[in-house]
């Protein structure tokens, strides 16, 4: 069974979920590296007996060689003379075999001991390092933590807002702490695959740069201030609690539904002895504690249906408890801050004409053919100046696609932005979860009519503009024996283009592969999916998870055989100007 995949997200939260998938993921990795340490002493131990066996079997063969008969006259006799070859020439091939069986010893030293030995070392010891770090800077983080939220709310502003930028700076150096060491955990999960088992180095590339890139923009500040916004709102708080003998702040991590206004309340120090179970609250109402009613700072009091007196809590910065009374509906004031967003183009009747206009470029000037058609990518700023000409409000669509200004590179980039920056992608966020599933499958047909049946539950306008894409696609891919583009490799293009989550995170970005599988069937499927209604199915039963190793090799599209894609005829679709 796999680990569930570690969100860069997770990292700022530091949930206790966040930390059991973490220990899962060190204990299957320090299993990883007793099981290659054992490989490695035994396979070093097998080698050198080997070497040992073939230094006696050469020696022996020496032996053999210098043998000669003392014989009893001047000559020796025929079956003399046959003895002593005999022996030579077995000397001979004993000498063969074990210089073969030294050779394929060096093999297994060279390109199996020494690359488990140099992942250990390399990527393990990298591995190990980074923990020590993430535990220190995790330690440090805390323990000013608990420092800072003992400091009386009465002290001087200078030195609360001191405080503030300290917390704040070893806040900044454990989430990146804890971003590199997650970043770090994947990266020798992926290099596992190909170092110790599987020659998939091209596969593991792409999702390294990609999963990097991913690392640095959650690492940026800007990012920190995105973290809270999704539902349920959670995170750690202290609550006031009271006891025979006194009050004391108990740390749990609490988990707020706005819907429901269920507030989930975990222990985080449990006791050895028994482990406590986690206690809901249903919310009735959330006010901030005025800070000459309380020594401490970022309280606020919740009143609920299951308890008599309201209870308090302390969020850990002046941010935190703004966004939980936000979350719970609080009156306290809400400040937003600006929100700057990258312009968006829409499915309107102007974006089918920019469309058509490209696909029919493409068609009409010999681009089908060209080696690379929409993989090859033009100047980013002649395919700004061209979107920004053809999306011009004061005049839409005045573009001439004939000019000399604009290449082939240029026109096919420019398609692809624009279906990149749609306000939501053309086969829509609510379907992505879906078709993920369907893409999944074993079974070859269900994924078929599954993602046939999902495609007709797209909005009309984005279903027409799919059909007219994919159309046009089958042709350039009608013509890969020259342009190369074949479906597979035309929906490793298309399936970021046309299908994204509606959250970045690494399992979304592990499932890009299939969403390319979803464009290549689409493909290769076309009249069926576009020019026939699907059937009404019902989903097979989903099979519990695989415990035991496969008995045969999965299902891919991979091990199908090849098909030839013969060009669209015109009259296959219908699409004019005056559809919009």
């Amino acid at each position: 069974m796999g680990h569930p995949p570690l969100e860069f997200s997770d990292c700022y939260l530091d949930s206790p979920e966040f930390r059991d998938t973490l220990k899962s993921y060190e204990v299957e990795l320090e299993r990883t590296s007793k099981f290659l340490k054992e490989v490695i002493k035994d396979g070093n131990s097998v080698i050198s007996a080997i070497r040992g066996y073939s230094l006696a079997v050469q020696k022996f063969s020496q032996t053999l060689c210098l043998f000669q008969f003392d014989s009893i006259g001047d000559f020796l006799t025929d079956d003399e003379i046959n003895i002593a070859q005999s022996f030579q020439e077995f000397a001979v091939l004993l000498q063969e075999v074990e210089h073969d069986r030294m050779m394929v010893v060096q093999n297994a030293s060279d390109l199996l001991i020494k690359p488990l030995e140099k992942f250990r070392k390399e990527q393990i010891g990298l591995t190990k390092e980074k923990k020590k770090k993430f535990e220190k800077e995790s330690e440090k983080y805390y323990s000013q933590l608990d420092k800072h939220l003992s400091i009386s709310a009465k002290k001087k502003e200078s030195q609360l807002q001191e405080a503030d930028e300290l917390l704040d700076k070893e806040r900044i150096n454990f989430y990146e702490s804890s971003v590199e060491y997650v970043y770090q955990i994947h990266q020798v999960q992926d290099r596992k695959k190909f170092d110790v088992v599987e020659p998939t180095r091209n596969h593991y590339e792409s999702t390294r740069e990609e999963m990097e890139e991913l690392m640095k923009r959650m690492k940026h500040p800007s990012q920190i201030c995105k973290m809270h916004s999704f539902l349920p709102m959670e995170g750690y708080l202290l609550c006031q609690e009271k006891w025979a003998l006194g009050m004391t702040w108990v740390k749990y991590y609490c988990k707020y539904n706005k819907e429901t206004r269920l507030l989930v309340m975990t222990p985080c120090e449990q006791k050895p002895t028994t482990k406590q179970g986690s206690t809901q609250l249903t919310l009735k109402s959330c006010i901030r504690r005025k800070t000459e009613s309380i020594d401490k700072r970022f309280c606020f009091d919740v009143e609920t249906n299951e308890r008599n007196t309201p209870v308090t809590f302390q969020a850990f910065s002046e941010g935190e408890r703004k966004l939980w009374m936000e979350a719970m509906d609080g009156k306290e004031p809400i400040y937003h801050s600006p929100i700057h967003k990258q312009a968006e183009m829409e499915l309107n009747e102007i974006g089918f004409k920019f469309v058509r206009k490209c696909i029919n470029y493409v068609e009409t000037k010999g681009k089908l053919t060209q080696e690379g058609v929409y993989r090859t990518v033009g100047s980013n700023i002649q395919v700004q100046k061209l979107l920004n000409a053809f999306f011009d409000p004061t005049n839409p669509g005045d573009v001439d696609f004939q000019s000399s200004d604009w290449d082939g590179k240029t026109i096919t980039s420019a398609l692809k932005f624009y279906l990149r920056s749609l306000s939501e992608p053309l086969m829509t966020y609510s379907l992505h979860r879906d078709l993920m599933c369907a893409a999944k499958s074993d079974n070859l047909d269900f994924r078929l009519s599954e993602i046939h049946s999902l495609t007709y539950k797209l909005p009309e306008k984005n279903r027409e503009m799919l059909a007219m894409l994919i159309k046009h696609l089958v042709n350039v891919c009608s013509h890969s024996d020259e342009n190369l583009m074949t479906p597979s490799n035309m929906a490793v293009i298309f399936g970021p283009t046309l299908m994204r989550a509606q959250e970045e995170t690494v399992a979304a970005m592990l499932d890009i592969k299939f969403q390319n599988i979803v464009v290549e069937i689409l493909i290769e499927d076309c009249k069926k999916i576009f020019c026939h209604m699907p059937e009404e199915s019902t989903a097979p039963p989903v099979p519990p998870p695989r415990i035991t190793p496969r008995k045969r090799q999965p299902i891919t599209i991979s091990k199908r055989p090849a098909r030839v894609y013969q060009h669209l005829s015109k009259d296959l679709f219908q699409f004019t100007e005056s559809n919009y």
